[in-house]
Parts: C-alpha cells; structure tokens; sequence
C-alpha cells in the first residue's frame, strides 16, 4: 500500500484501485492536531460510520467496499472506492454554537444565511441550513463560504446538489438520533465523485468528530451543552488560554479518559450496542 495523505485524523492509502481508509487516534481541536491520542477513538469512530452508511443508503451512495484491510489497521479501517473529493467542507447546522454563533453575534446570518434575531447559544433554529466552509490545509482554518461562493467554485447544478445531499443527511441522521435520546446540533460530510460522475458520500460520517452529539434530556437553550463529542477537549484548551495555533497543548489524562468516555457513551446509545 501507498501513503496518500496524511490528514488531521485519517490516513489515506491506495491498495491498487481501492483507497484504505484509517481512522488514527488522532484528535484536532480549531483545526489543529492536539499531541495527545485518544485511546479507541479511530476503531469507535469506524464503527459509527460503517453503521450510518447503512442508514443513509437510500439516500446517498457511499464509497464502501468492505473491511477487508491490512491486519494492522483491522478495526479502524475502510476499504473504500476512490473518489475525486468535492473543494468544499458541506455542513448543516439544526443549531446555533460554535463558529455558527460566532458569525450570528457578528452579522446575524451564518453563511450568508440569515436567521431570525433574539437566537442564542444553542437555539435551535428554524429549519437545518446548509453553512459550507473552506477546506484549509492541515493546521489552518477553514472559512464559511456562502452558498454563491460555493456556485462560483463548483457551478449551479453540483452546489444543489451538496446542499439538498448534505441537508437529506442531517434531516435523517437527526430523526434517528432523537429516537435514541441524542441530538445532532450540526454535522459536516464529505462528498467526492465516483468514476461516473455520481456523486458518492464519503470520509466518516455523523461522527462526534464530524458533528455534534448532545443528550436531548439534557438540552436547555441559552447555554453551552453537555455532549458526546469531543468537546471536553474543546473547553479544556479554551481554558489553558492556547492562542488556537499549532502546536496544541498536551492533554491531560483526566481529560483524555474523559473524552474517550463521551465516544463511547455516543456510540452505545446511538447503535443499541455494546462496546467489546
């Protein structure tokens, strides 16, 4: 096998025509490696996407082959159809945090999006609302790209097409979730094209390191909530004062068990599953 690329989290090899995927334990936080992994992480993450490739079927086709991978990867890696990636990071937000509240305070839209006045942290909005980004190179940021800005970069026909894709799979991720006690406040997916031109789901998806899981039992707007993602981490380094640039701060084993911990809570409650 050929190393490809070597991402913020996965590891890319070719194996002839196919792609091995690898899920690393690896964590980013602001879009920068933190130099502390997060024990499981790359094998609990497989799992949830292999599981949710199967709910999404019917609505997208997605780059599986099998699991079928080099011993050492068993577990954390994929064996996928080689895609050419789509330029642009496809999000949709059901709720308003993170950077989505940031360009709210800020201009009162997300994305060129505008939304209602008087939101607050974690409000959930109106209706799921397609906020593309930017896809910055290992260690930058990515930045929101209006819907315009995304036609611009792909044409008219393939920006509708990641819109009503990447909205269709939030919609479900949302519902099934809910079933289950969780809910998505946002997620990004990747999309690429197969050989034909079809447009076929890619990466992870509904992830905690793709999206944001939060206990519905415990949702009250106005405030920060408790999650089954990484944002321990997220609230751990905002409190070290890092400046958000590489290198990150090393993590603490408290706070490393801590978020394993969430992944693994996630993982349970969604699939009906035990972790073995």
């Amino acid at each position: 096998m050929k190393l490809l690329h070597s991402g913020k989290v996965r590891d890319v090899y070719r194996d002839g025509d196919d792609i091995v995927l690898v899920a690393s334990d690896r964590v980013s936080v602001f879009d920068v490696i933190l130099p502390t992994p997060i024990p499981d992480k790359g094998k609990i993450l497989t799992a949830m996407s292999l599981w949710w490739f199967e709910q999404l079927r019917d609505i997208v086709p997605n780059h599986v082959i099998s699991t079928d991978v080099p011993a050492e990867f068993a577990g954390r890696a994929i064996r996928c159809q080689h895609l050419a990636m789509v330029p642009v990071e496809c999000v949709a937000r059901g709720y308003l945090t993170g950077s989505g509240l940031r360009d709210y305070k800020a201009h009162g839209s997300v994305s060129g999006v505008a939304l209602p006045p008087g939101l607050v942290e974690s409000s959930r909005l109106p209706e799921a609302i397609f906020t593309p980004s930017t896809k910055a190179p290992v260690g930058e940021h990515d930045e929101p790209m209006t819907f315009d800005e995304v036609v611009h970069k792909v044409g008219p026909e393939t920006a509708e097409d990641l819109r009503q894709i990447t909205l269709a799979v939030y919609r479900r991720g949302f519902e099934i979730a809910q079933e289950r006690g969780i809910i998505i406040a946002d997620t990004k997916i990747e999309l690429g094209w197969d050989p034909s031109g079809q447009l076929v789901l890619g990466d992870e998806v509904l992830t905690p390191d793709s999206s944001r899981f939060w206990p519905a039992e415990k949702y009250e707007p106005g405030r920060v909530q408790p999650s089954f993602d990484k944002q321990p981490l997220r609230d751990w380094t905002v409190s070290t004062g890092w400046d958000k640039t590489a290198p990150g701060p090393v993590v603490p084993p408290h706070v490393v068990e801590a978020t394993r911990a969430r992944y693994l809570a996630g993982y349970e409650r969604l699939t009906g599953s035990a972790w073995s």
